[in-house]
């Protein structure tokens, strides 16, 4: 028998579902792929509540990490026994076994467990686009890193202080603060008793930064825009308060001809040589050990509703990662 976290209908954790699911042999193209971990990560309520929507009755989780058990017919670069990881779709991972796009998978180095792999894959491969290919950071640059203890956070701002920016981060805790620094940010700001803007205003000299990386969304906006410098890129890649509200584009200009970019990970790996790329980066960083994954939550797999439960109410730092039964 296998199981997976099913999704009936959108709403609160209380709609995910461990069902019995049926699991057959790959497709030509596909991989059958027996998870060791499953990662969590905010998109996964954004697809429960329906904020971003999907057909129903649906699997849900982007992310994942285990053994080939078989590949369907053409996949020649993946095989059965390969220790593998994924990010990004199509979405499933809350599974013990699944079959995927066997191009959609990365082989693991040994250095990096299954674990590892999945408490970084979908936070780590956004880091690498964000850092990499959105706003390529530049030593000397000044940058701001929102939710700088979450797990985006914490390797953006080693992978940045590696880079040789200084990093700048919110949080809203002591503790959170002490995380966010022991991974490389310079300074923090408690976004729930500081004013941002102006705290990142005085910590760069009136100047402004140079790029904002907001996964916040609606509570943030405005602040992140006020804290850039003169022709700034706002990097808006996530909604974890709610959506960024409308606003008129001539605000960019009056703000100081700024830049406003809305990415999302599936663009920037849509080929399979973009994919590669961006992973080699993410594995190199990782077993160099200059970032270090921490996983600060686990969950089983069937107990999804508690971790997005954690999730939601600010209760987890760094990654999470869910085990499905053996």
């Amino acid at each position: 028998m296998t199981f997976a976290i099913r999704l009936h209908q959108t709403g609160g954790p209380e709609v995910l579902r461990w069902e019995e699911v049926a699991v057959g042999e790959p497709a030509p193209g596909e991989a059958r792929v027996r998870h060791a971990a499953v990662g969590l990560n905010f998109i996964d309520t954004y697809h429960r509540t329906g904020l971003y929507p999907l057909p129903l009755p649906t699997g849900l989780g982007l992310e994942g990490a285990g053994v080939v058990e078989a590949v369907g017919e053409g996949v020649t670069d993946i095989k059965p026994g390969d220790r593998v990881a994924y990010a990004g779709g199509p979405v499933g991972a809350y599974s013990q076994v699944r079959c995927l796009p066997a191009d959609r998978l990365l082989r693991l180095p040994d250095a990096i467990g299954f674990e590892t792999a999945a408490a970084m894959m979908l936070q780590g491969l956004t880091t690498a686009y964000l850092v990499r290919r959105t706003y390529r950071v530049q030593p000397g640059d000044v940058v701001l890193i929102h939710a700088a203890a979450g797990g985006v956070g914490l390797i953006a701002c080693q992978w940045a202080k590696a880079l040789g920016a200084t990093v700048i981060g919110t949080v809203s805790t002591e503790a959170k603060a002490a995380l966010a620094k022991s991974h490389g940010c310079d300074h923090v700001i408690f976004y729930t008793r500081e004013d941002v803007a102006a705290r990142v205003r005085e910590i760069t000299g009136g100047e402004g930064v140079a790029v904002v990386y907001d996964g916040v969304g609606k509570d943030t906006f405005i602040g992140s825009l006020d804290s850039l410098r003169v022709r700034g890129m706002m990097v808006s890649f996530g909604n974890a308060s709610g959506p960024v509200p409308a606003f008129d584009p001539l605000l960019l200009s009056q703000k100081g001809s700024l830049f406003i970019t809305r990415p999302v990970l599936m663009h920037y790996t849509a080929k399979r040589d973009e994919l590669l790329a961006l992973g080699s980066e993410l594995f190199d960083m990782v077993v160099s050990g200059r970032i270090r994954i921490g996983v600060n939550q686990r969950y089983a797999l069937a107990d999804a509703a508690s971790a997005h439960r954690d999730l939601e109410a600010r209760k987890t730092s760094g990654s999470t990662i869910l085990l499905p039964p053996p």
